[in-house]
């Protein structure tokens, strides 16, 4: 008799984290699986179950449970039989719940239902009906369960549609191939088959899903986006800032030729329907609302951005707004890449991420739910031009702010009306300068301390420099405070922190500059830019209403800078040539602004030689550390392999 084996399908408890009955399940797979060696190879591996290795990929008995936690069981492996299991008879298999059965009957819902999370029951016991654009995912996910042809028990027409589409991508198959293949297909099948008849067709029916994207032309120079009333292309053919042609010139018989072709595309891709599709899966619509209703473990620690002040004070701020939980809190971030990272040449490319904040921790921060919003393209880098590109998502955030958007929640089974918010952004420190509009460059360059920095030049570094800045931060009467001897040589901090400004303050001080010209003969910088300020322009985030009330506007990506002030560090100590911050420049000023006499350069025969450090490790040193990187492993996707970058000889990584 086949055993109960529905926790499988229970991963996650109400709180969305890994439920006890999911984890006893596992341990009782890992026993079962230890009980049988013949499905154990002779370096200790196993066949993998879950969502992503399907029993194509062996690995040891650890990170196969691992995986399981992270990831989940493939759908449909109830019958262990690739781990030593017999195959149960038929009408044992009835002993599955109709709950499972219906999560394993087509997998092609699910590809539908991807940005919304797990499988679905959307359409039982309607207590109202959804509104049009719930109405039509409906109708696709009923498509997806109807056959190919009457009969047909192997493959829905989404399925073979989507299958079809993925080959010609795939495979880089053009289109009068595709179409050709299909007409193959079509031919081989019974007469009752309703296999779209060219690739125009199945690509239709699959950007009915809603989760297309707009191309809107922008100027190669970043100054403007043909969007809106520049739209027009007969109108508007070129910059109106800076004159550069908007398409590329044509070649041959400009009647008979092509269509145009702009020299620079955005890739907008609107967040309204993918936060929509959220409400429309069942599962991840009742936890939509956790931010309010879920249960913390411990009240004094931060589990979720709801906990912090930041959130709190909005909520405050914005009653009628946080009346109605569903309503969405939004975060986003932003960073540059080089895509083709083995070129010569460099590319800047651009994404915008937008993730909503209302699902618990564990679901969050997965991939299905950071939303892709707009793809900035280079290959220079928009620099203080990217709130041109943001423009779109600007406009929709103000129009979900203002008025909303009608939304079907399958969980309660009704229409709502919502709403969203743009809480903060995240990024790296560069980035930030470039989102925010205070320039990181300079000796302004701290948000902190703005114009009260006590930020100095180096005399022989020539570079602005924070050296014990942080001290005014402290507790009064701290003994940091006192010491003259650990920082700055016979300097005691007397000083308070200086007075963070709020943002109706920032916005009083935004309205006094210029408007900022995004043209290619843009105007100079403010007056006062680097003496009282540094603010290059009014960021596109101040037209947002509730900007200002905001506590928290930018937050920077603690990762980038971990990795930054390691990488200095590291680089210091096993004195790596190039790129250690212990130069000759840097003891000169040290002498200048520091107690450090064994660290001062010495005069020997006619030259300045400088005097080894504790810090710097030697040879046979930096060997041992190079044998302990070497060792190093860690968990399959969560780092690249750096053991490749060591040098065990030269004692280099």
């Amino acid at each position: 008799m086949a055993p109960d084996r529905s926790w499988m399908s229970r991963r996650q408890d109400c709180t969305g984290h890994l439920s006890e009955e999911f984890k006893k399940g596992v341990m009782e797979f890992v026993d079962f699986v230890e009980r049988n060696p013949t499905v154990i190879d002779s370096l200790g591996r196993i066949l993998c179950p879950c969502t992503k290795c399907k029993n194509r990929i062996r690995d040891e008995i650890f990170w196969v449970e691992k995986h399981l936690c992270d990831r989940g069981f493939m759908e449909g492996y109830i019958n262990w039989t690739a781990h030593g299991e017999e195959r149960w008879v038929e009408q044992d298999a009835t002993n599955v719940t109709q709950e499972h059965e219906e999560e394993i009957t087509n997998p092609y819902v699910d590809m539908v239902i991807d940005a919304a999370g797990d499988n679905l029951n959307v359409m039982e016991g309607l207590e109202e009906d959804p509104n049009p654009s719930a109405s039509k995912f409906y109708k696709l996910l009923r498509s997806a369960d109807e056959p190919l042809w009457d009969g047909c028990t192997k493959h829905t027409i989404l399925s073979a549609v989507t299958q079809l589409v993925n080959l010609k991508s795939e495979f880089n198959m053009s289109e009068s191939c595709y179409n050709r293949m299909v007409a193959i297909i079509k031919s081989m099948l019974p007469e009752s088959e309703k296999l779209p008849e060219d690739f125009y067709r199945s690509k239709t029916m699959i950007q009915e899903l809603g989760l297309g994207y707009e191309k809107i032309d922008a100027c190669p120079n970043h100054c403007m986006l043909y969007y809106k009333e520049t739209s027009d292309k007969t109108s508007y053919v070129a910059c109106t800032m800076c004159g550069h042609p908007r398409f590329k010139p044509k070649a041959g018989d400009t009647v008979n030729s092509s269509r145009d072709v702009p020299y620079s595309i955005l890739r907008y891709f609107p967040i309204t329907p993918r936060l929509q599709r959220l409400f429309m899966s069942k599962i991840t619509a009742q936890y939509m609302k956790w931010h309010v209703d879920g249960v913390r473990h411990d009240e004094s620690v931060i589990t979720h951005p709801a906990d912090a002040d930041a959130w709190k004070q909005f909520d405050a701020t914005h009653e009628v707004f946080a009346q109605e939980p569903r309503n969405v809190r939004l975060g986003l971030c932003t960073d540059g890449f080089n895509l083709f990272s083995g070129s010569k040449t460099p590319y800047s490319c651009w994404p915008v991420f937008v993730t909503p904040y209302n699902l618990p921790p564990s679901m969050c921060m997965r991939r299905e739910y950071i939303f892709l919003s707009l793809l900035i393209p280079g290959p220079k880098s928009p620099g203080k031009r990217l709130d041109v590109y943001l423009r779109p998502l600007i406009d929709e955030l103000k129009v979900l702010w203002d008025n909303g958007v009608t939304t079907y929640d399958a969980w309660e089974k009704k229409n709502f009306n919502m709403k969203a918010a743009l809480l903060w952004t995240i990024s790296d420190f560069p980035a930030y300068g470039m989102l925010s509009g205070w320039s990181t460059h300079g000796r302004l360059s701290c948000p902190i301390c703005m114009k009260n920095t006590k930020s100095f030049r180096l005399q022989h570094g020539a570079k602005p420099c924070w050296f014990d800045c942080h001290r005014q931060y402290l507790p009064v009467g701290h003994a940091f405070r006192r010491d003259r001897y650990s920082f700055k040589k016979s300097i005691v901090e007397k000083s308070f922190p200086p007075k963070r400004m709020s943002g109706v303050e920032i916005l009083n001080e935004l309205d006094k500059l210029d408007e900022a010209n995004f043209g290619a003969n843009s105007r100079g910088k403010n007056g006062g830019f680097g003496t009282i300020h540094n603010w290059v322009r009014k960021s596109i985030f101040w037209e947002l209403p509730y900007w200002s009330t905001n506590l928290i506007r930018h937050n920077l990506d603690i990762m980038h800078i971990e990795k930054n002030i390691f990488d200095n560090i590291f680089n210091t100590v096993m004195e790596v040539k190039g790129k250690s911050k212990d130069n000759a420049n840097a003891r000169e000023d040290l002498k200048l602004i520091c107690k450090r006499p064994n660290l001062e350069l010495v005069f020997e025969n006619g030259k300045y030689k400088k005097p080894k450090a504790t810090y710097v490790l030697d040879s046979q040193q930096r060997r041992i550390v190079c044998e302990w990187i070497k060792q190093l492993k860690f968990p399959n996707g969560y780092a690249s392999n750096i053991s490749r970058c060591v040098n065990l000889a030269d004692g280099k990584i």
